[in-house]
């Protein structure tokens, strides 16, 4: 990592509050470069909380536009951080009307030359690519990191149309917690204590939404970029990694964006901004491929970035198995077009005769962090113990030559159930001599979704039927001497939420199913990418104070034998301790767990506990946040139990319980 100091510009950094419609003002950071010229603006507009969660990230990259000639603008969503308002859902209209107002307002600025872009990695990301759906006249490009377009079947709810359990569970535990966070006075004033009580009145869990919306309906329409891919009218750097979730959607919007205005980037990364550094690696200097796309798009600069491939992506040599890699071996390579001239779908049929498959419910617990942040136990182990409990069929790599794929696989099954609901989860694996297998990528699909996300039929008892789903993207390249493995399993727990009555599977047969792989010609062009080295601004000089106390395992899987149970117990490590230069001691402790019976499908249970405290000692300001969310299950539905407990000191502010009955539908 290349620490930058010396820049084009020298910068300020000021704090503003910026004026909505409705009398609400959103809290904002502002660094800008030092000049009488106006410049363009860039905005990352996130509910993270500016002046503490994010500060570490932001200081790395918003002095780095500025200088270089930007004005770099972070903004605190409504009811989050020191903004004012209520929080609101995910991605709301609310959000986005407010997101439309502030491009406008920056574009007003004296400081400003018209012209703004967007840019963020999630939440950011999504909302970046939202707002140029709504098509502010100053928005003139965006940056989207680990994002979707889709937020039905490829965001943190629901896969292949089940109730996505890992992240509907945690990610709303999550927002739960993070939406109780008090403003901080030091930047809010006086007023933050009555600020906080009226915000805390406004929070609701979000699962009550996310799990009353079991199909593709309105709901999800709303804000998903691919129900009008021509309304975006900004032009837009897509960015993912092949081991973050969303980096399907990069191959959707080089597939529908017009290629004079979208370009697509996938690396070997997890969940982060490519120049961290975070495993897995090779980290880029994305700044300076970022400050490309800007200098075109803001400045009117003809530097050749439309000049590269549409399409520049990673593919990974054949590697053993591990929950964390520092760099993956393989190569950059580019696609002029998409989809490729040079990727060819190869149907690999599947052999041999019917098989019964009824996995026992805790197949999935080797499946990984669902979100990978670069943590020691992100990755999925080896394979071997899921796959043995799944149906496998394998296909050899001869010759001297490697099986190369780019894109995404798909699955044709030929299925009979005895039940009306289930579920298949297919894997594909690189198995090496010596047996160790590796994951490369996965999918699912909740067969009431066969005939579309938007609708439950189910399945018609004792019939076969076909059902084609798609794996999600990949690079990958298969060494001779290997094997390819796809195994499909009838539970996948505790990614995929199981429904009443599928421990009894499904029968698989062969005859008519088969794998199809995006198989790519090699070409000589290949080894012709490359990036500079990652480099960023002078980091925040946050402290970390090292602890006495062991850490918790970050992934620990408990069996009880005797009841035949299954827990695993996660530590998502999102910050822990911290001390801030402006005195600020922050704390943050989470622990999920995830348990079920292996012949039980309906004994499935999460449940997130968070505590928070924010501490200012020079103001003897100390305000605790702490949570606990529950999901079980039965027959008919779903059971979601929550509270928050708000303090002061020692005194209760807030103290308030949710409980709630939602009726299963489909997921």
């Amino acid at each position: 990592m290349i620490i930058r100091t010396d820049f084009p510009y020298a910068t300020t950094r000021e704090d503003v509050r910026i004026p909505l419609s409705d009398g609400v003002e959103l809290y904002a950071r502002i660094w800008r470069p030092v000049t009488d010229e106006p410049v363009p603006a860039l905005l990352e507009y996130l509910p993270y909380r500016l002046t503490d969660w994010t500060a570490p990230r932001d200081r790395q990259r918003h002095p780095w536009y500025a200088g270089h000639g930007y004005a770099s603008v972070r903004v605190d969503v409504r009811g989050h951080g020191c903004s004012g308002g209520r929080p609101g859902d995910e991605y709301d209209a609310r959000e986005l009307a407010d997101g439309v107002e502030v491009v406008g307002w920056l574009a007003a600025q004296p400081w400003c030359s018209g012209a703004v872009g967007m840019f963020g990695i999630s939440w950011g990301g999504f909302n970046s690519l939202q707002i140029a759906a709504l098509a502010p006249e100053a928005l003139k490009a965006v940056v989207t990191v680990c994002s979707t377009d889709d937020r039905y079947d490829n965001d943190v709810h629901y896969m292949g149309g089940s109730v996505l359990a890992v992240d509907m569970h945690a990610w709303a535990a999550t927002m739960l917690a993070f939406a109780s966070r008090p403003p901080d006075p030091e930047y809010a004033g006086e007023g933050w204590r009555e600020q906080w009580l009226d915000r805390l009145e406004g929070v609701e869990p979000l699962v009550h939404t996310w799990l009353s919306h079991q199909t593709r309906d309105d709901y999800w329409r709303h804000g998903s970029v691919c129900e009008d891919y021509a309304a975006v009218g900004a032009a837009v750097l897509a960015v993912g990694g092949w081991h973050d979730p969303y980096r399907d959607t990069v191959l959707r919007l080089v597939e529908h964006l017009p290629p004079g205005r979208v370009r697509g980037l996938i690396g070997p990364w997890s969940h982060q901004y490519p120049d961290r550094g975070l495993p897995p690696g090779p980290a880029i200097g994305f700044l300076q491929e970022t400050l490309r796309w800007w200098d075109h798009w803001l400045k009117g600069e003809d530097n050749g970035v439309l000049d590269e491939p549409l399409l520049r992506c990673w593919i990974s040599d054949s590697h053993p198995p591990a929950t964390v890699y520092e760099e993956l071996p393989g190569r950059w390579v580019g696609e002029r077009a998409w989809p490729s001239a040079s990727v060819i779908p190869v149907p690999y049929a599947l052999q041999g005769p019917p098989v019964d498959v009824a996995s026992p419910q805790h197949t999935g617990l080797d499946a990984g962090r669902f979100f990978p942040f670069g943590n020691d136990a992100d990755l999925p182990p080896d394979q071997r113990e899921e796959d043995a409990k799944s149906a496998c069929f394998e296909f050899p790599v001869g010759g001297d030559e490697p099986v190369e794929i780019l894109g995404r696989p798909s699955a044709t099954l030929r299925l009979r159930m005895d039940v009306p609901y289930g579920q298949v989860a297919a894997r594909l694996c690189d198995v090496a001599p010596d047996g160790s297998s590796t994951l490369v990528t996965r999918g699912a699909l909740n067969l009431s979704a066969r005939h579309g996300r938007d609708r439950a039929a189910p399945w018609p008892v004792g019939a076969y039927e076909d059902v084609t789903f798609e794996l999600n993207g990949i690079g990958h390249s298969f060494a001779p001497g290997h094997r390819i493995r796809l195994s499909v399993s009838s539970a996948y727990w505790p990614w995929i939420w199981p429904r009443a009555g599928s421990e009894a599977g499904w029968t698989l047969d062969p005859q008519g199913s088969a794998v199809t792989l995006p198989v790519r010609a090699r070409s000589a062009a290949d080894g012709q990418i490359a990036f500079g080295a990652p480099e960023q601004s002078a980091p925040l000089g946050v402290v970390y104070p090292a602890t006495l106390d062991e850490p918790r395992p970050e992934r620990l899987v408990v069996r009880d034998v005797a009841r035949g149970t299954w827990r695993l117990e996660v530590d998502p490590r999102y910050g822990g301790t911290r001390v801030y230069p402006d005195g600020l001691e922050f704390s943050e402790d989470a622990v999920e767990v995830y348990e079920i019976q292996e012949a039980d499908a309906l004994s499935a249970t999460t449940r997130s506990e968070w505590r928070i405290r924010l501490h200012r000692p020079d103001r003897g300001w100390d305000a605790r946040v702490e949570t606990r969310s529950e999901i079980s299950c039965d027959e008919g539905g779903f059971l979601t139990r929550d509270e928050v407990v708000c303090r002061e000191g020692g005194e209760v502010l807030f103290h308030r319980t949710w409980e709630r009955r939602l009726p299963r539908t489909a997921g």
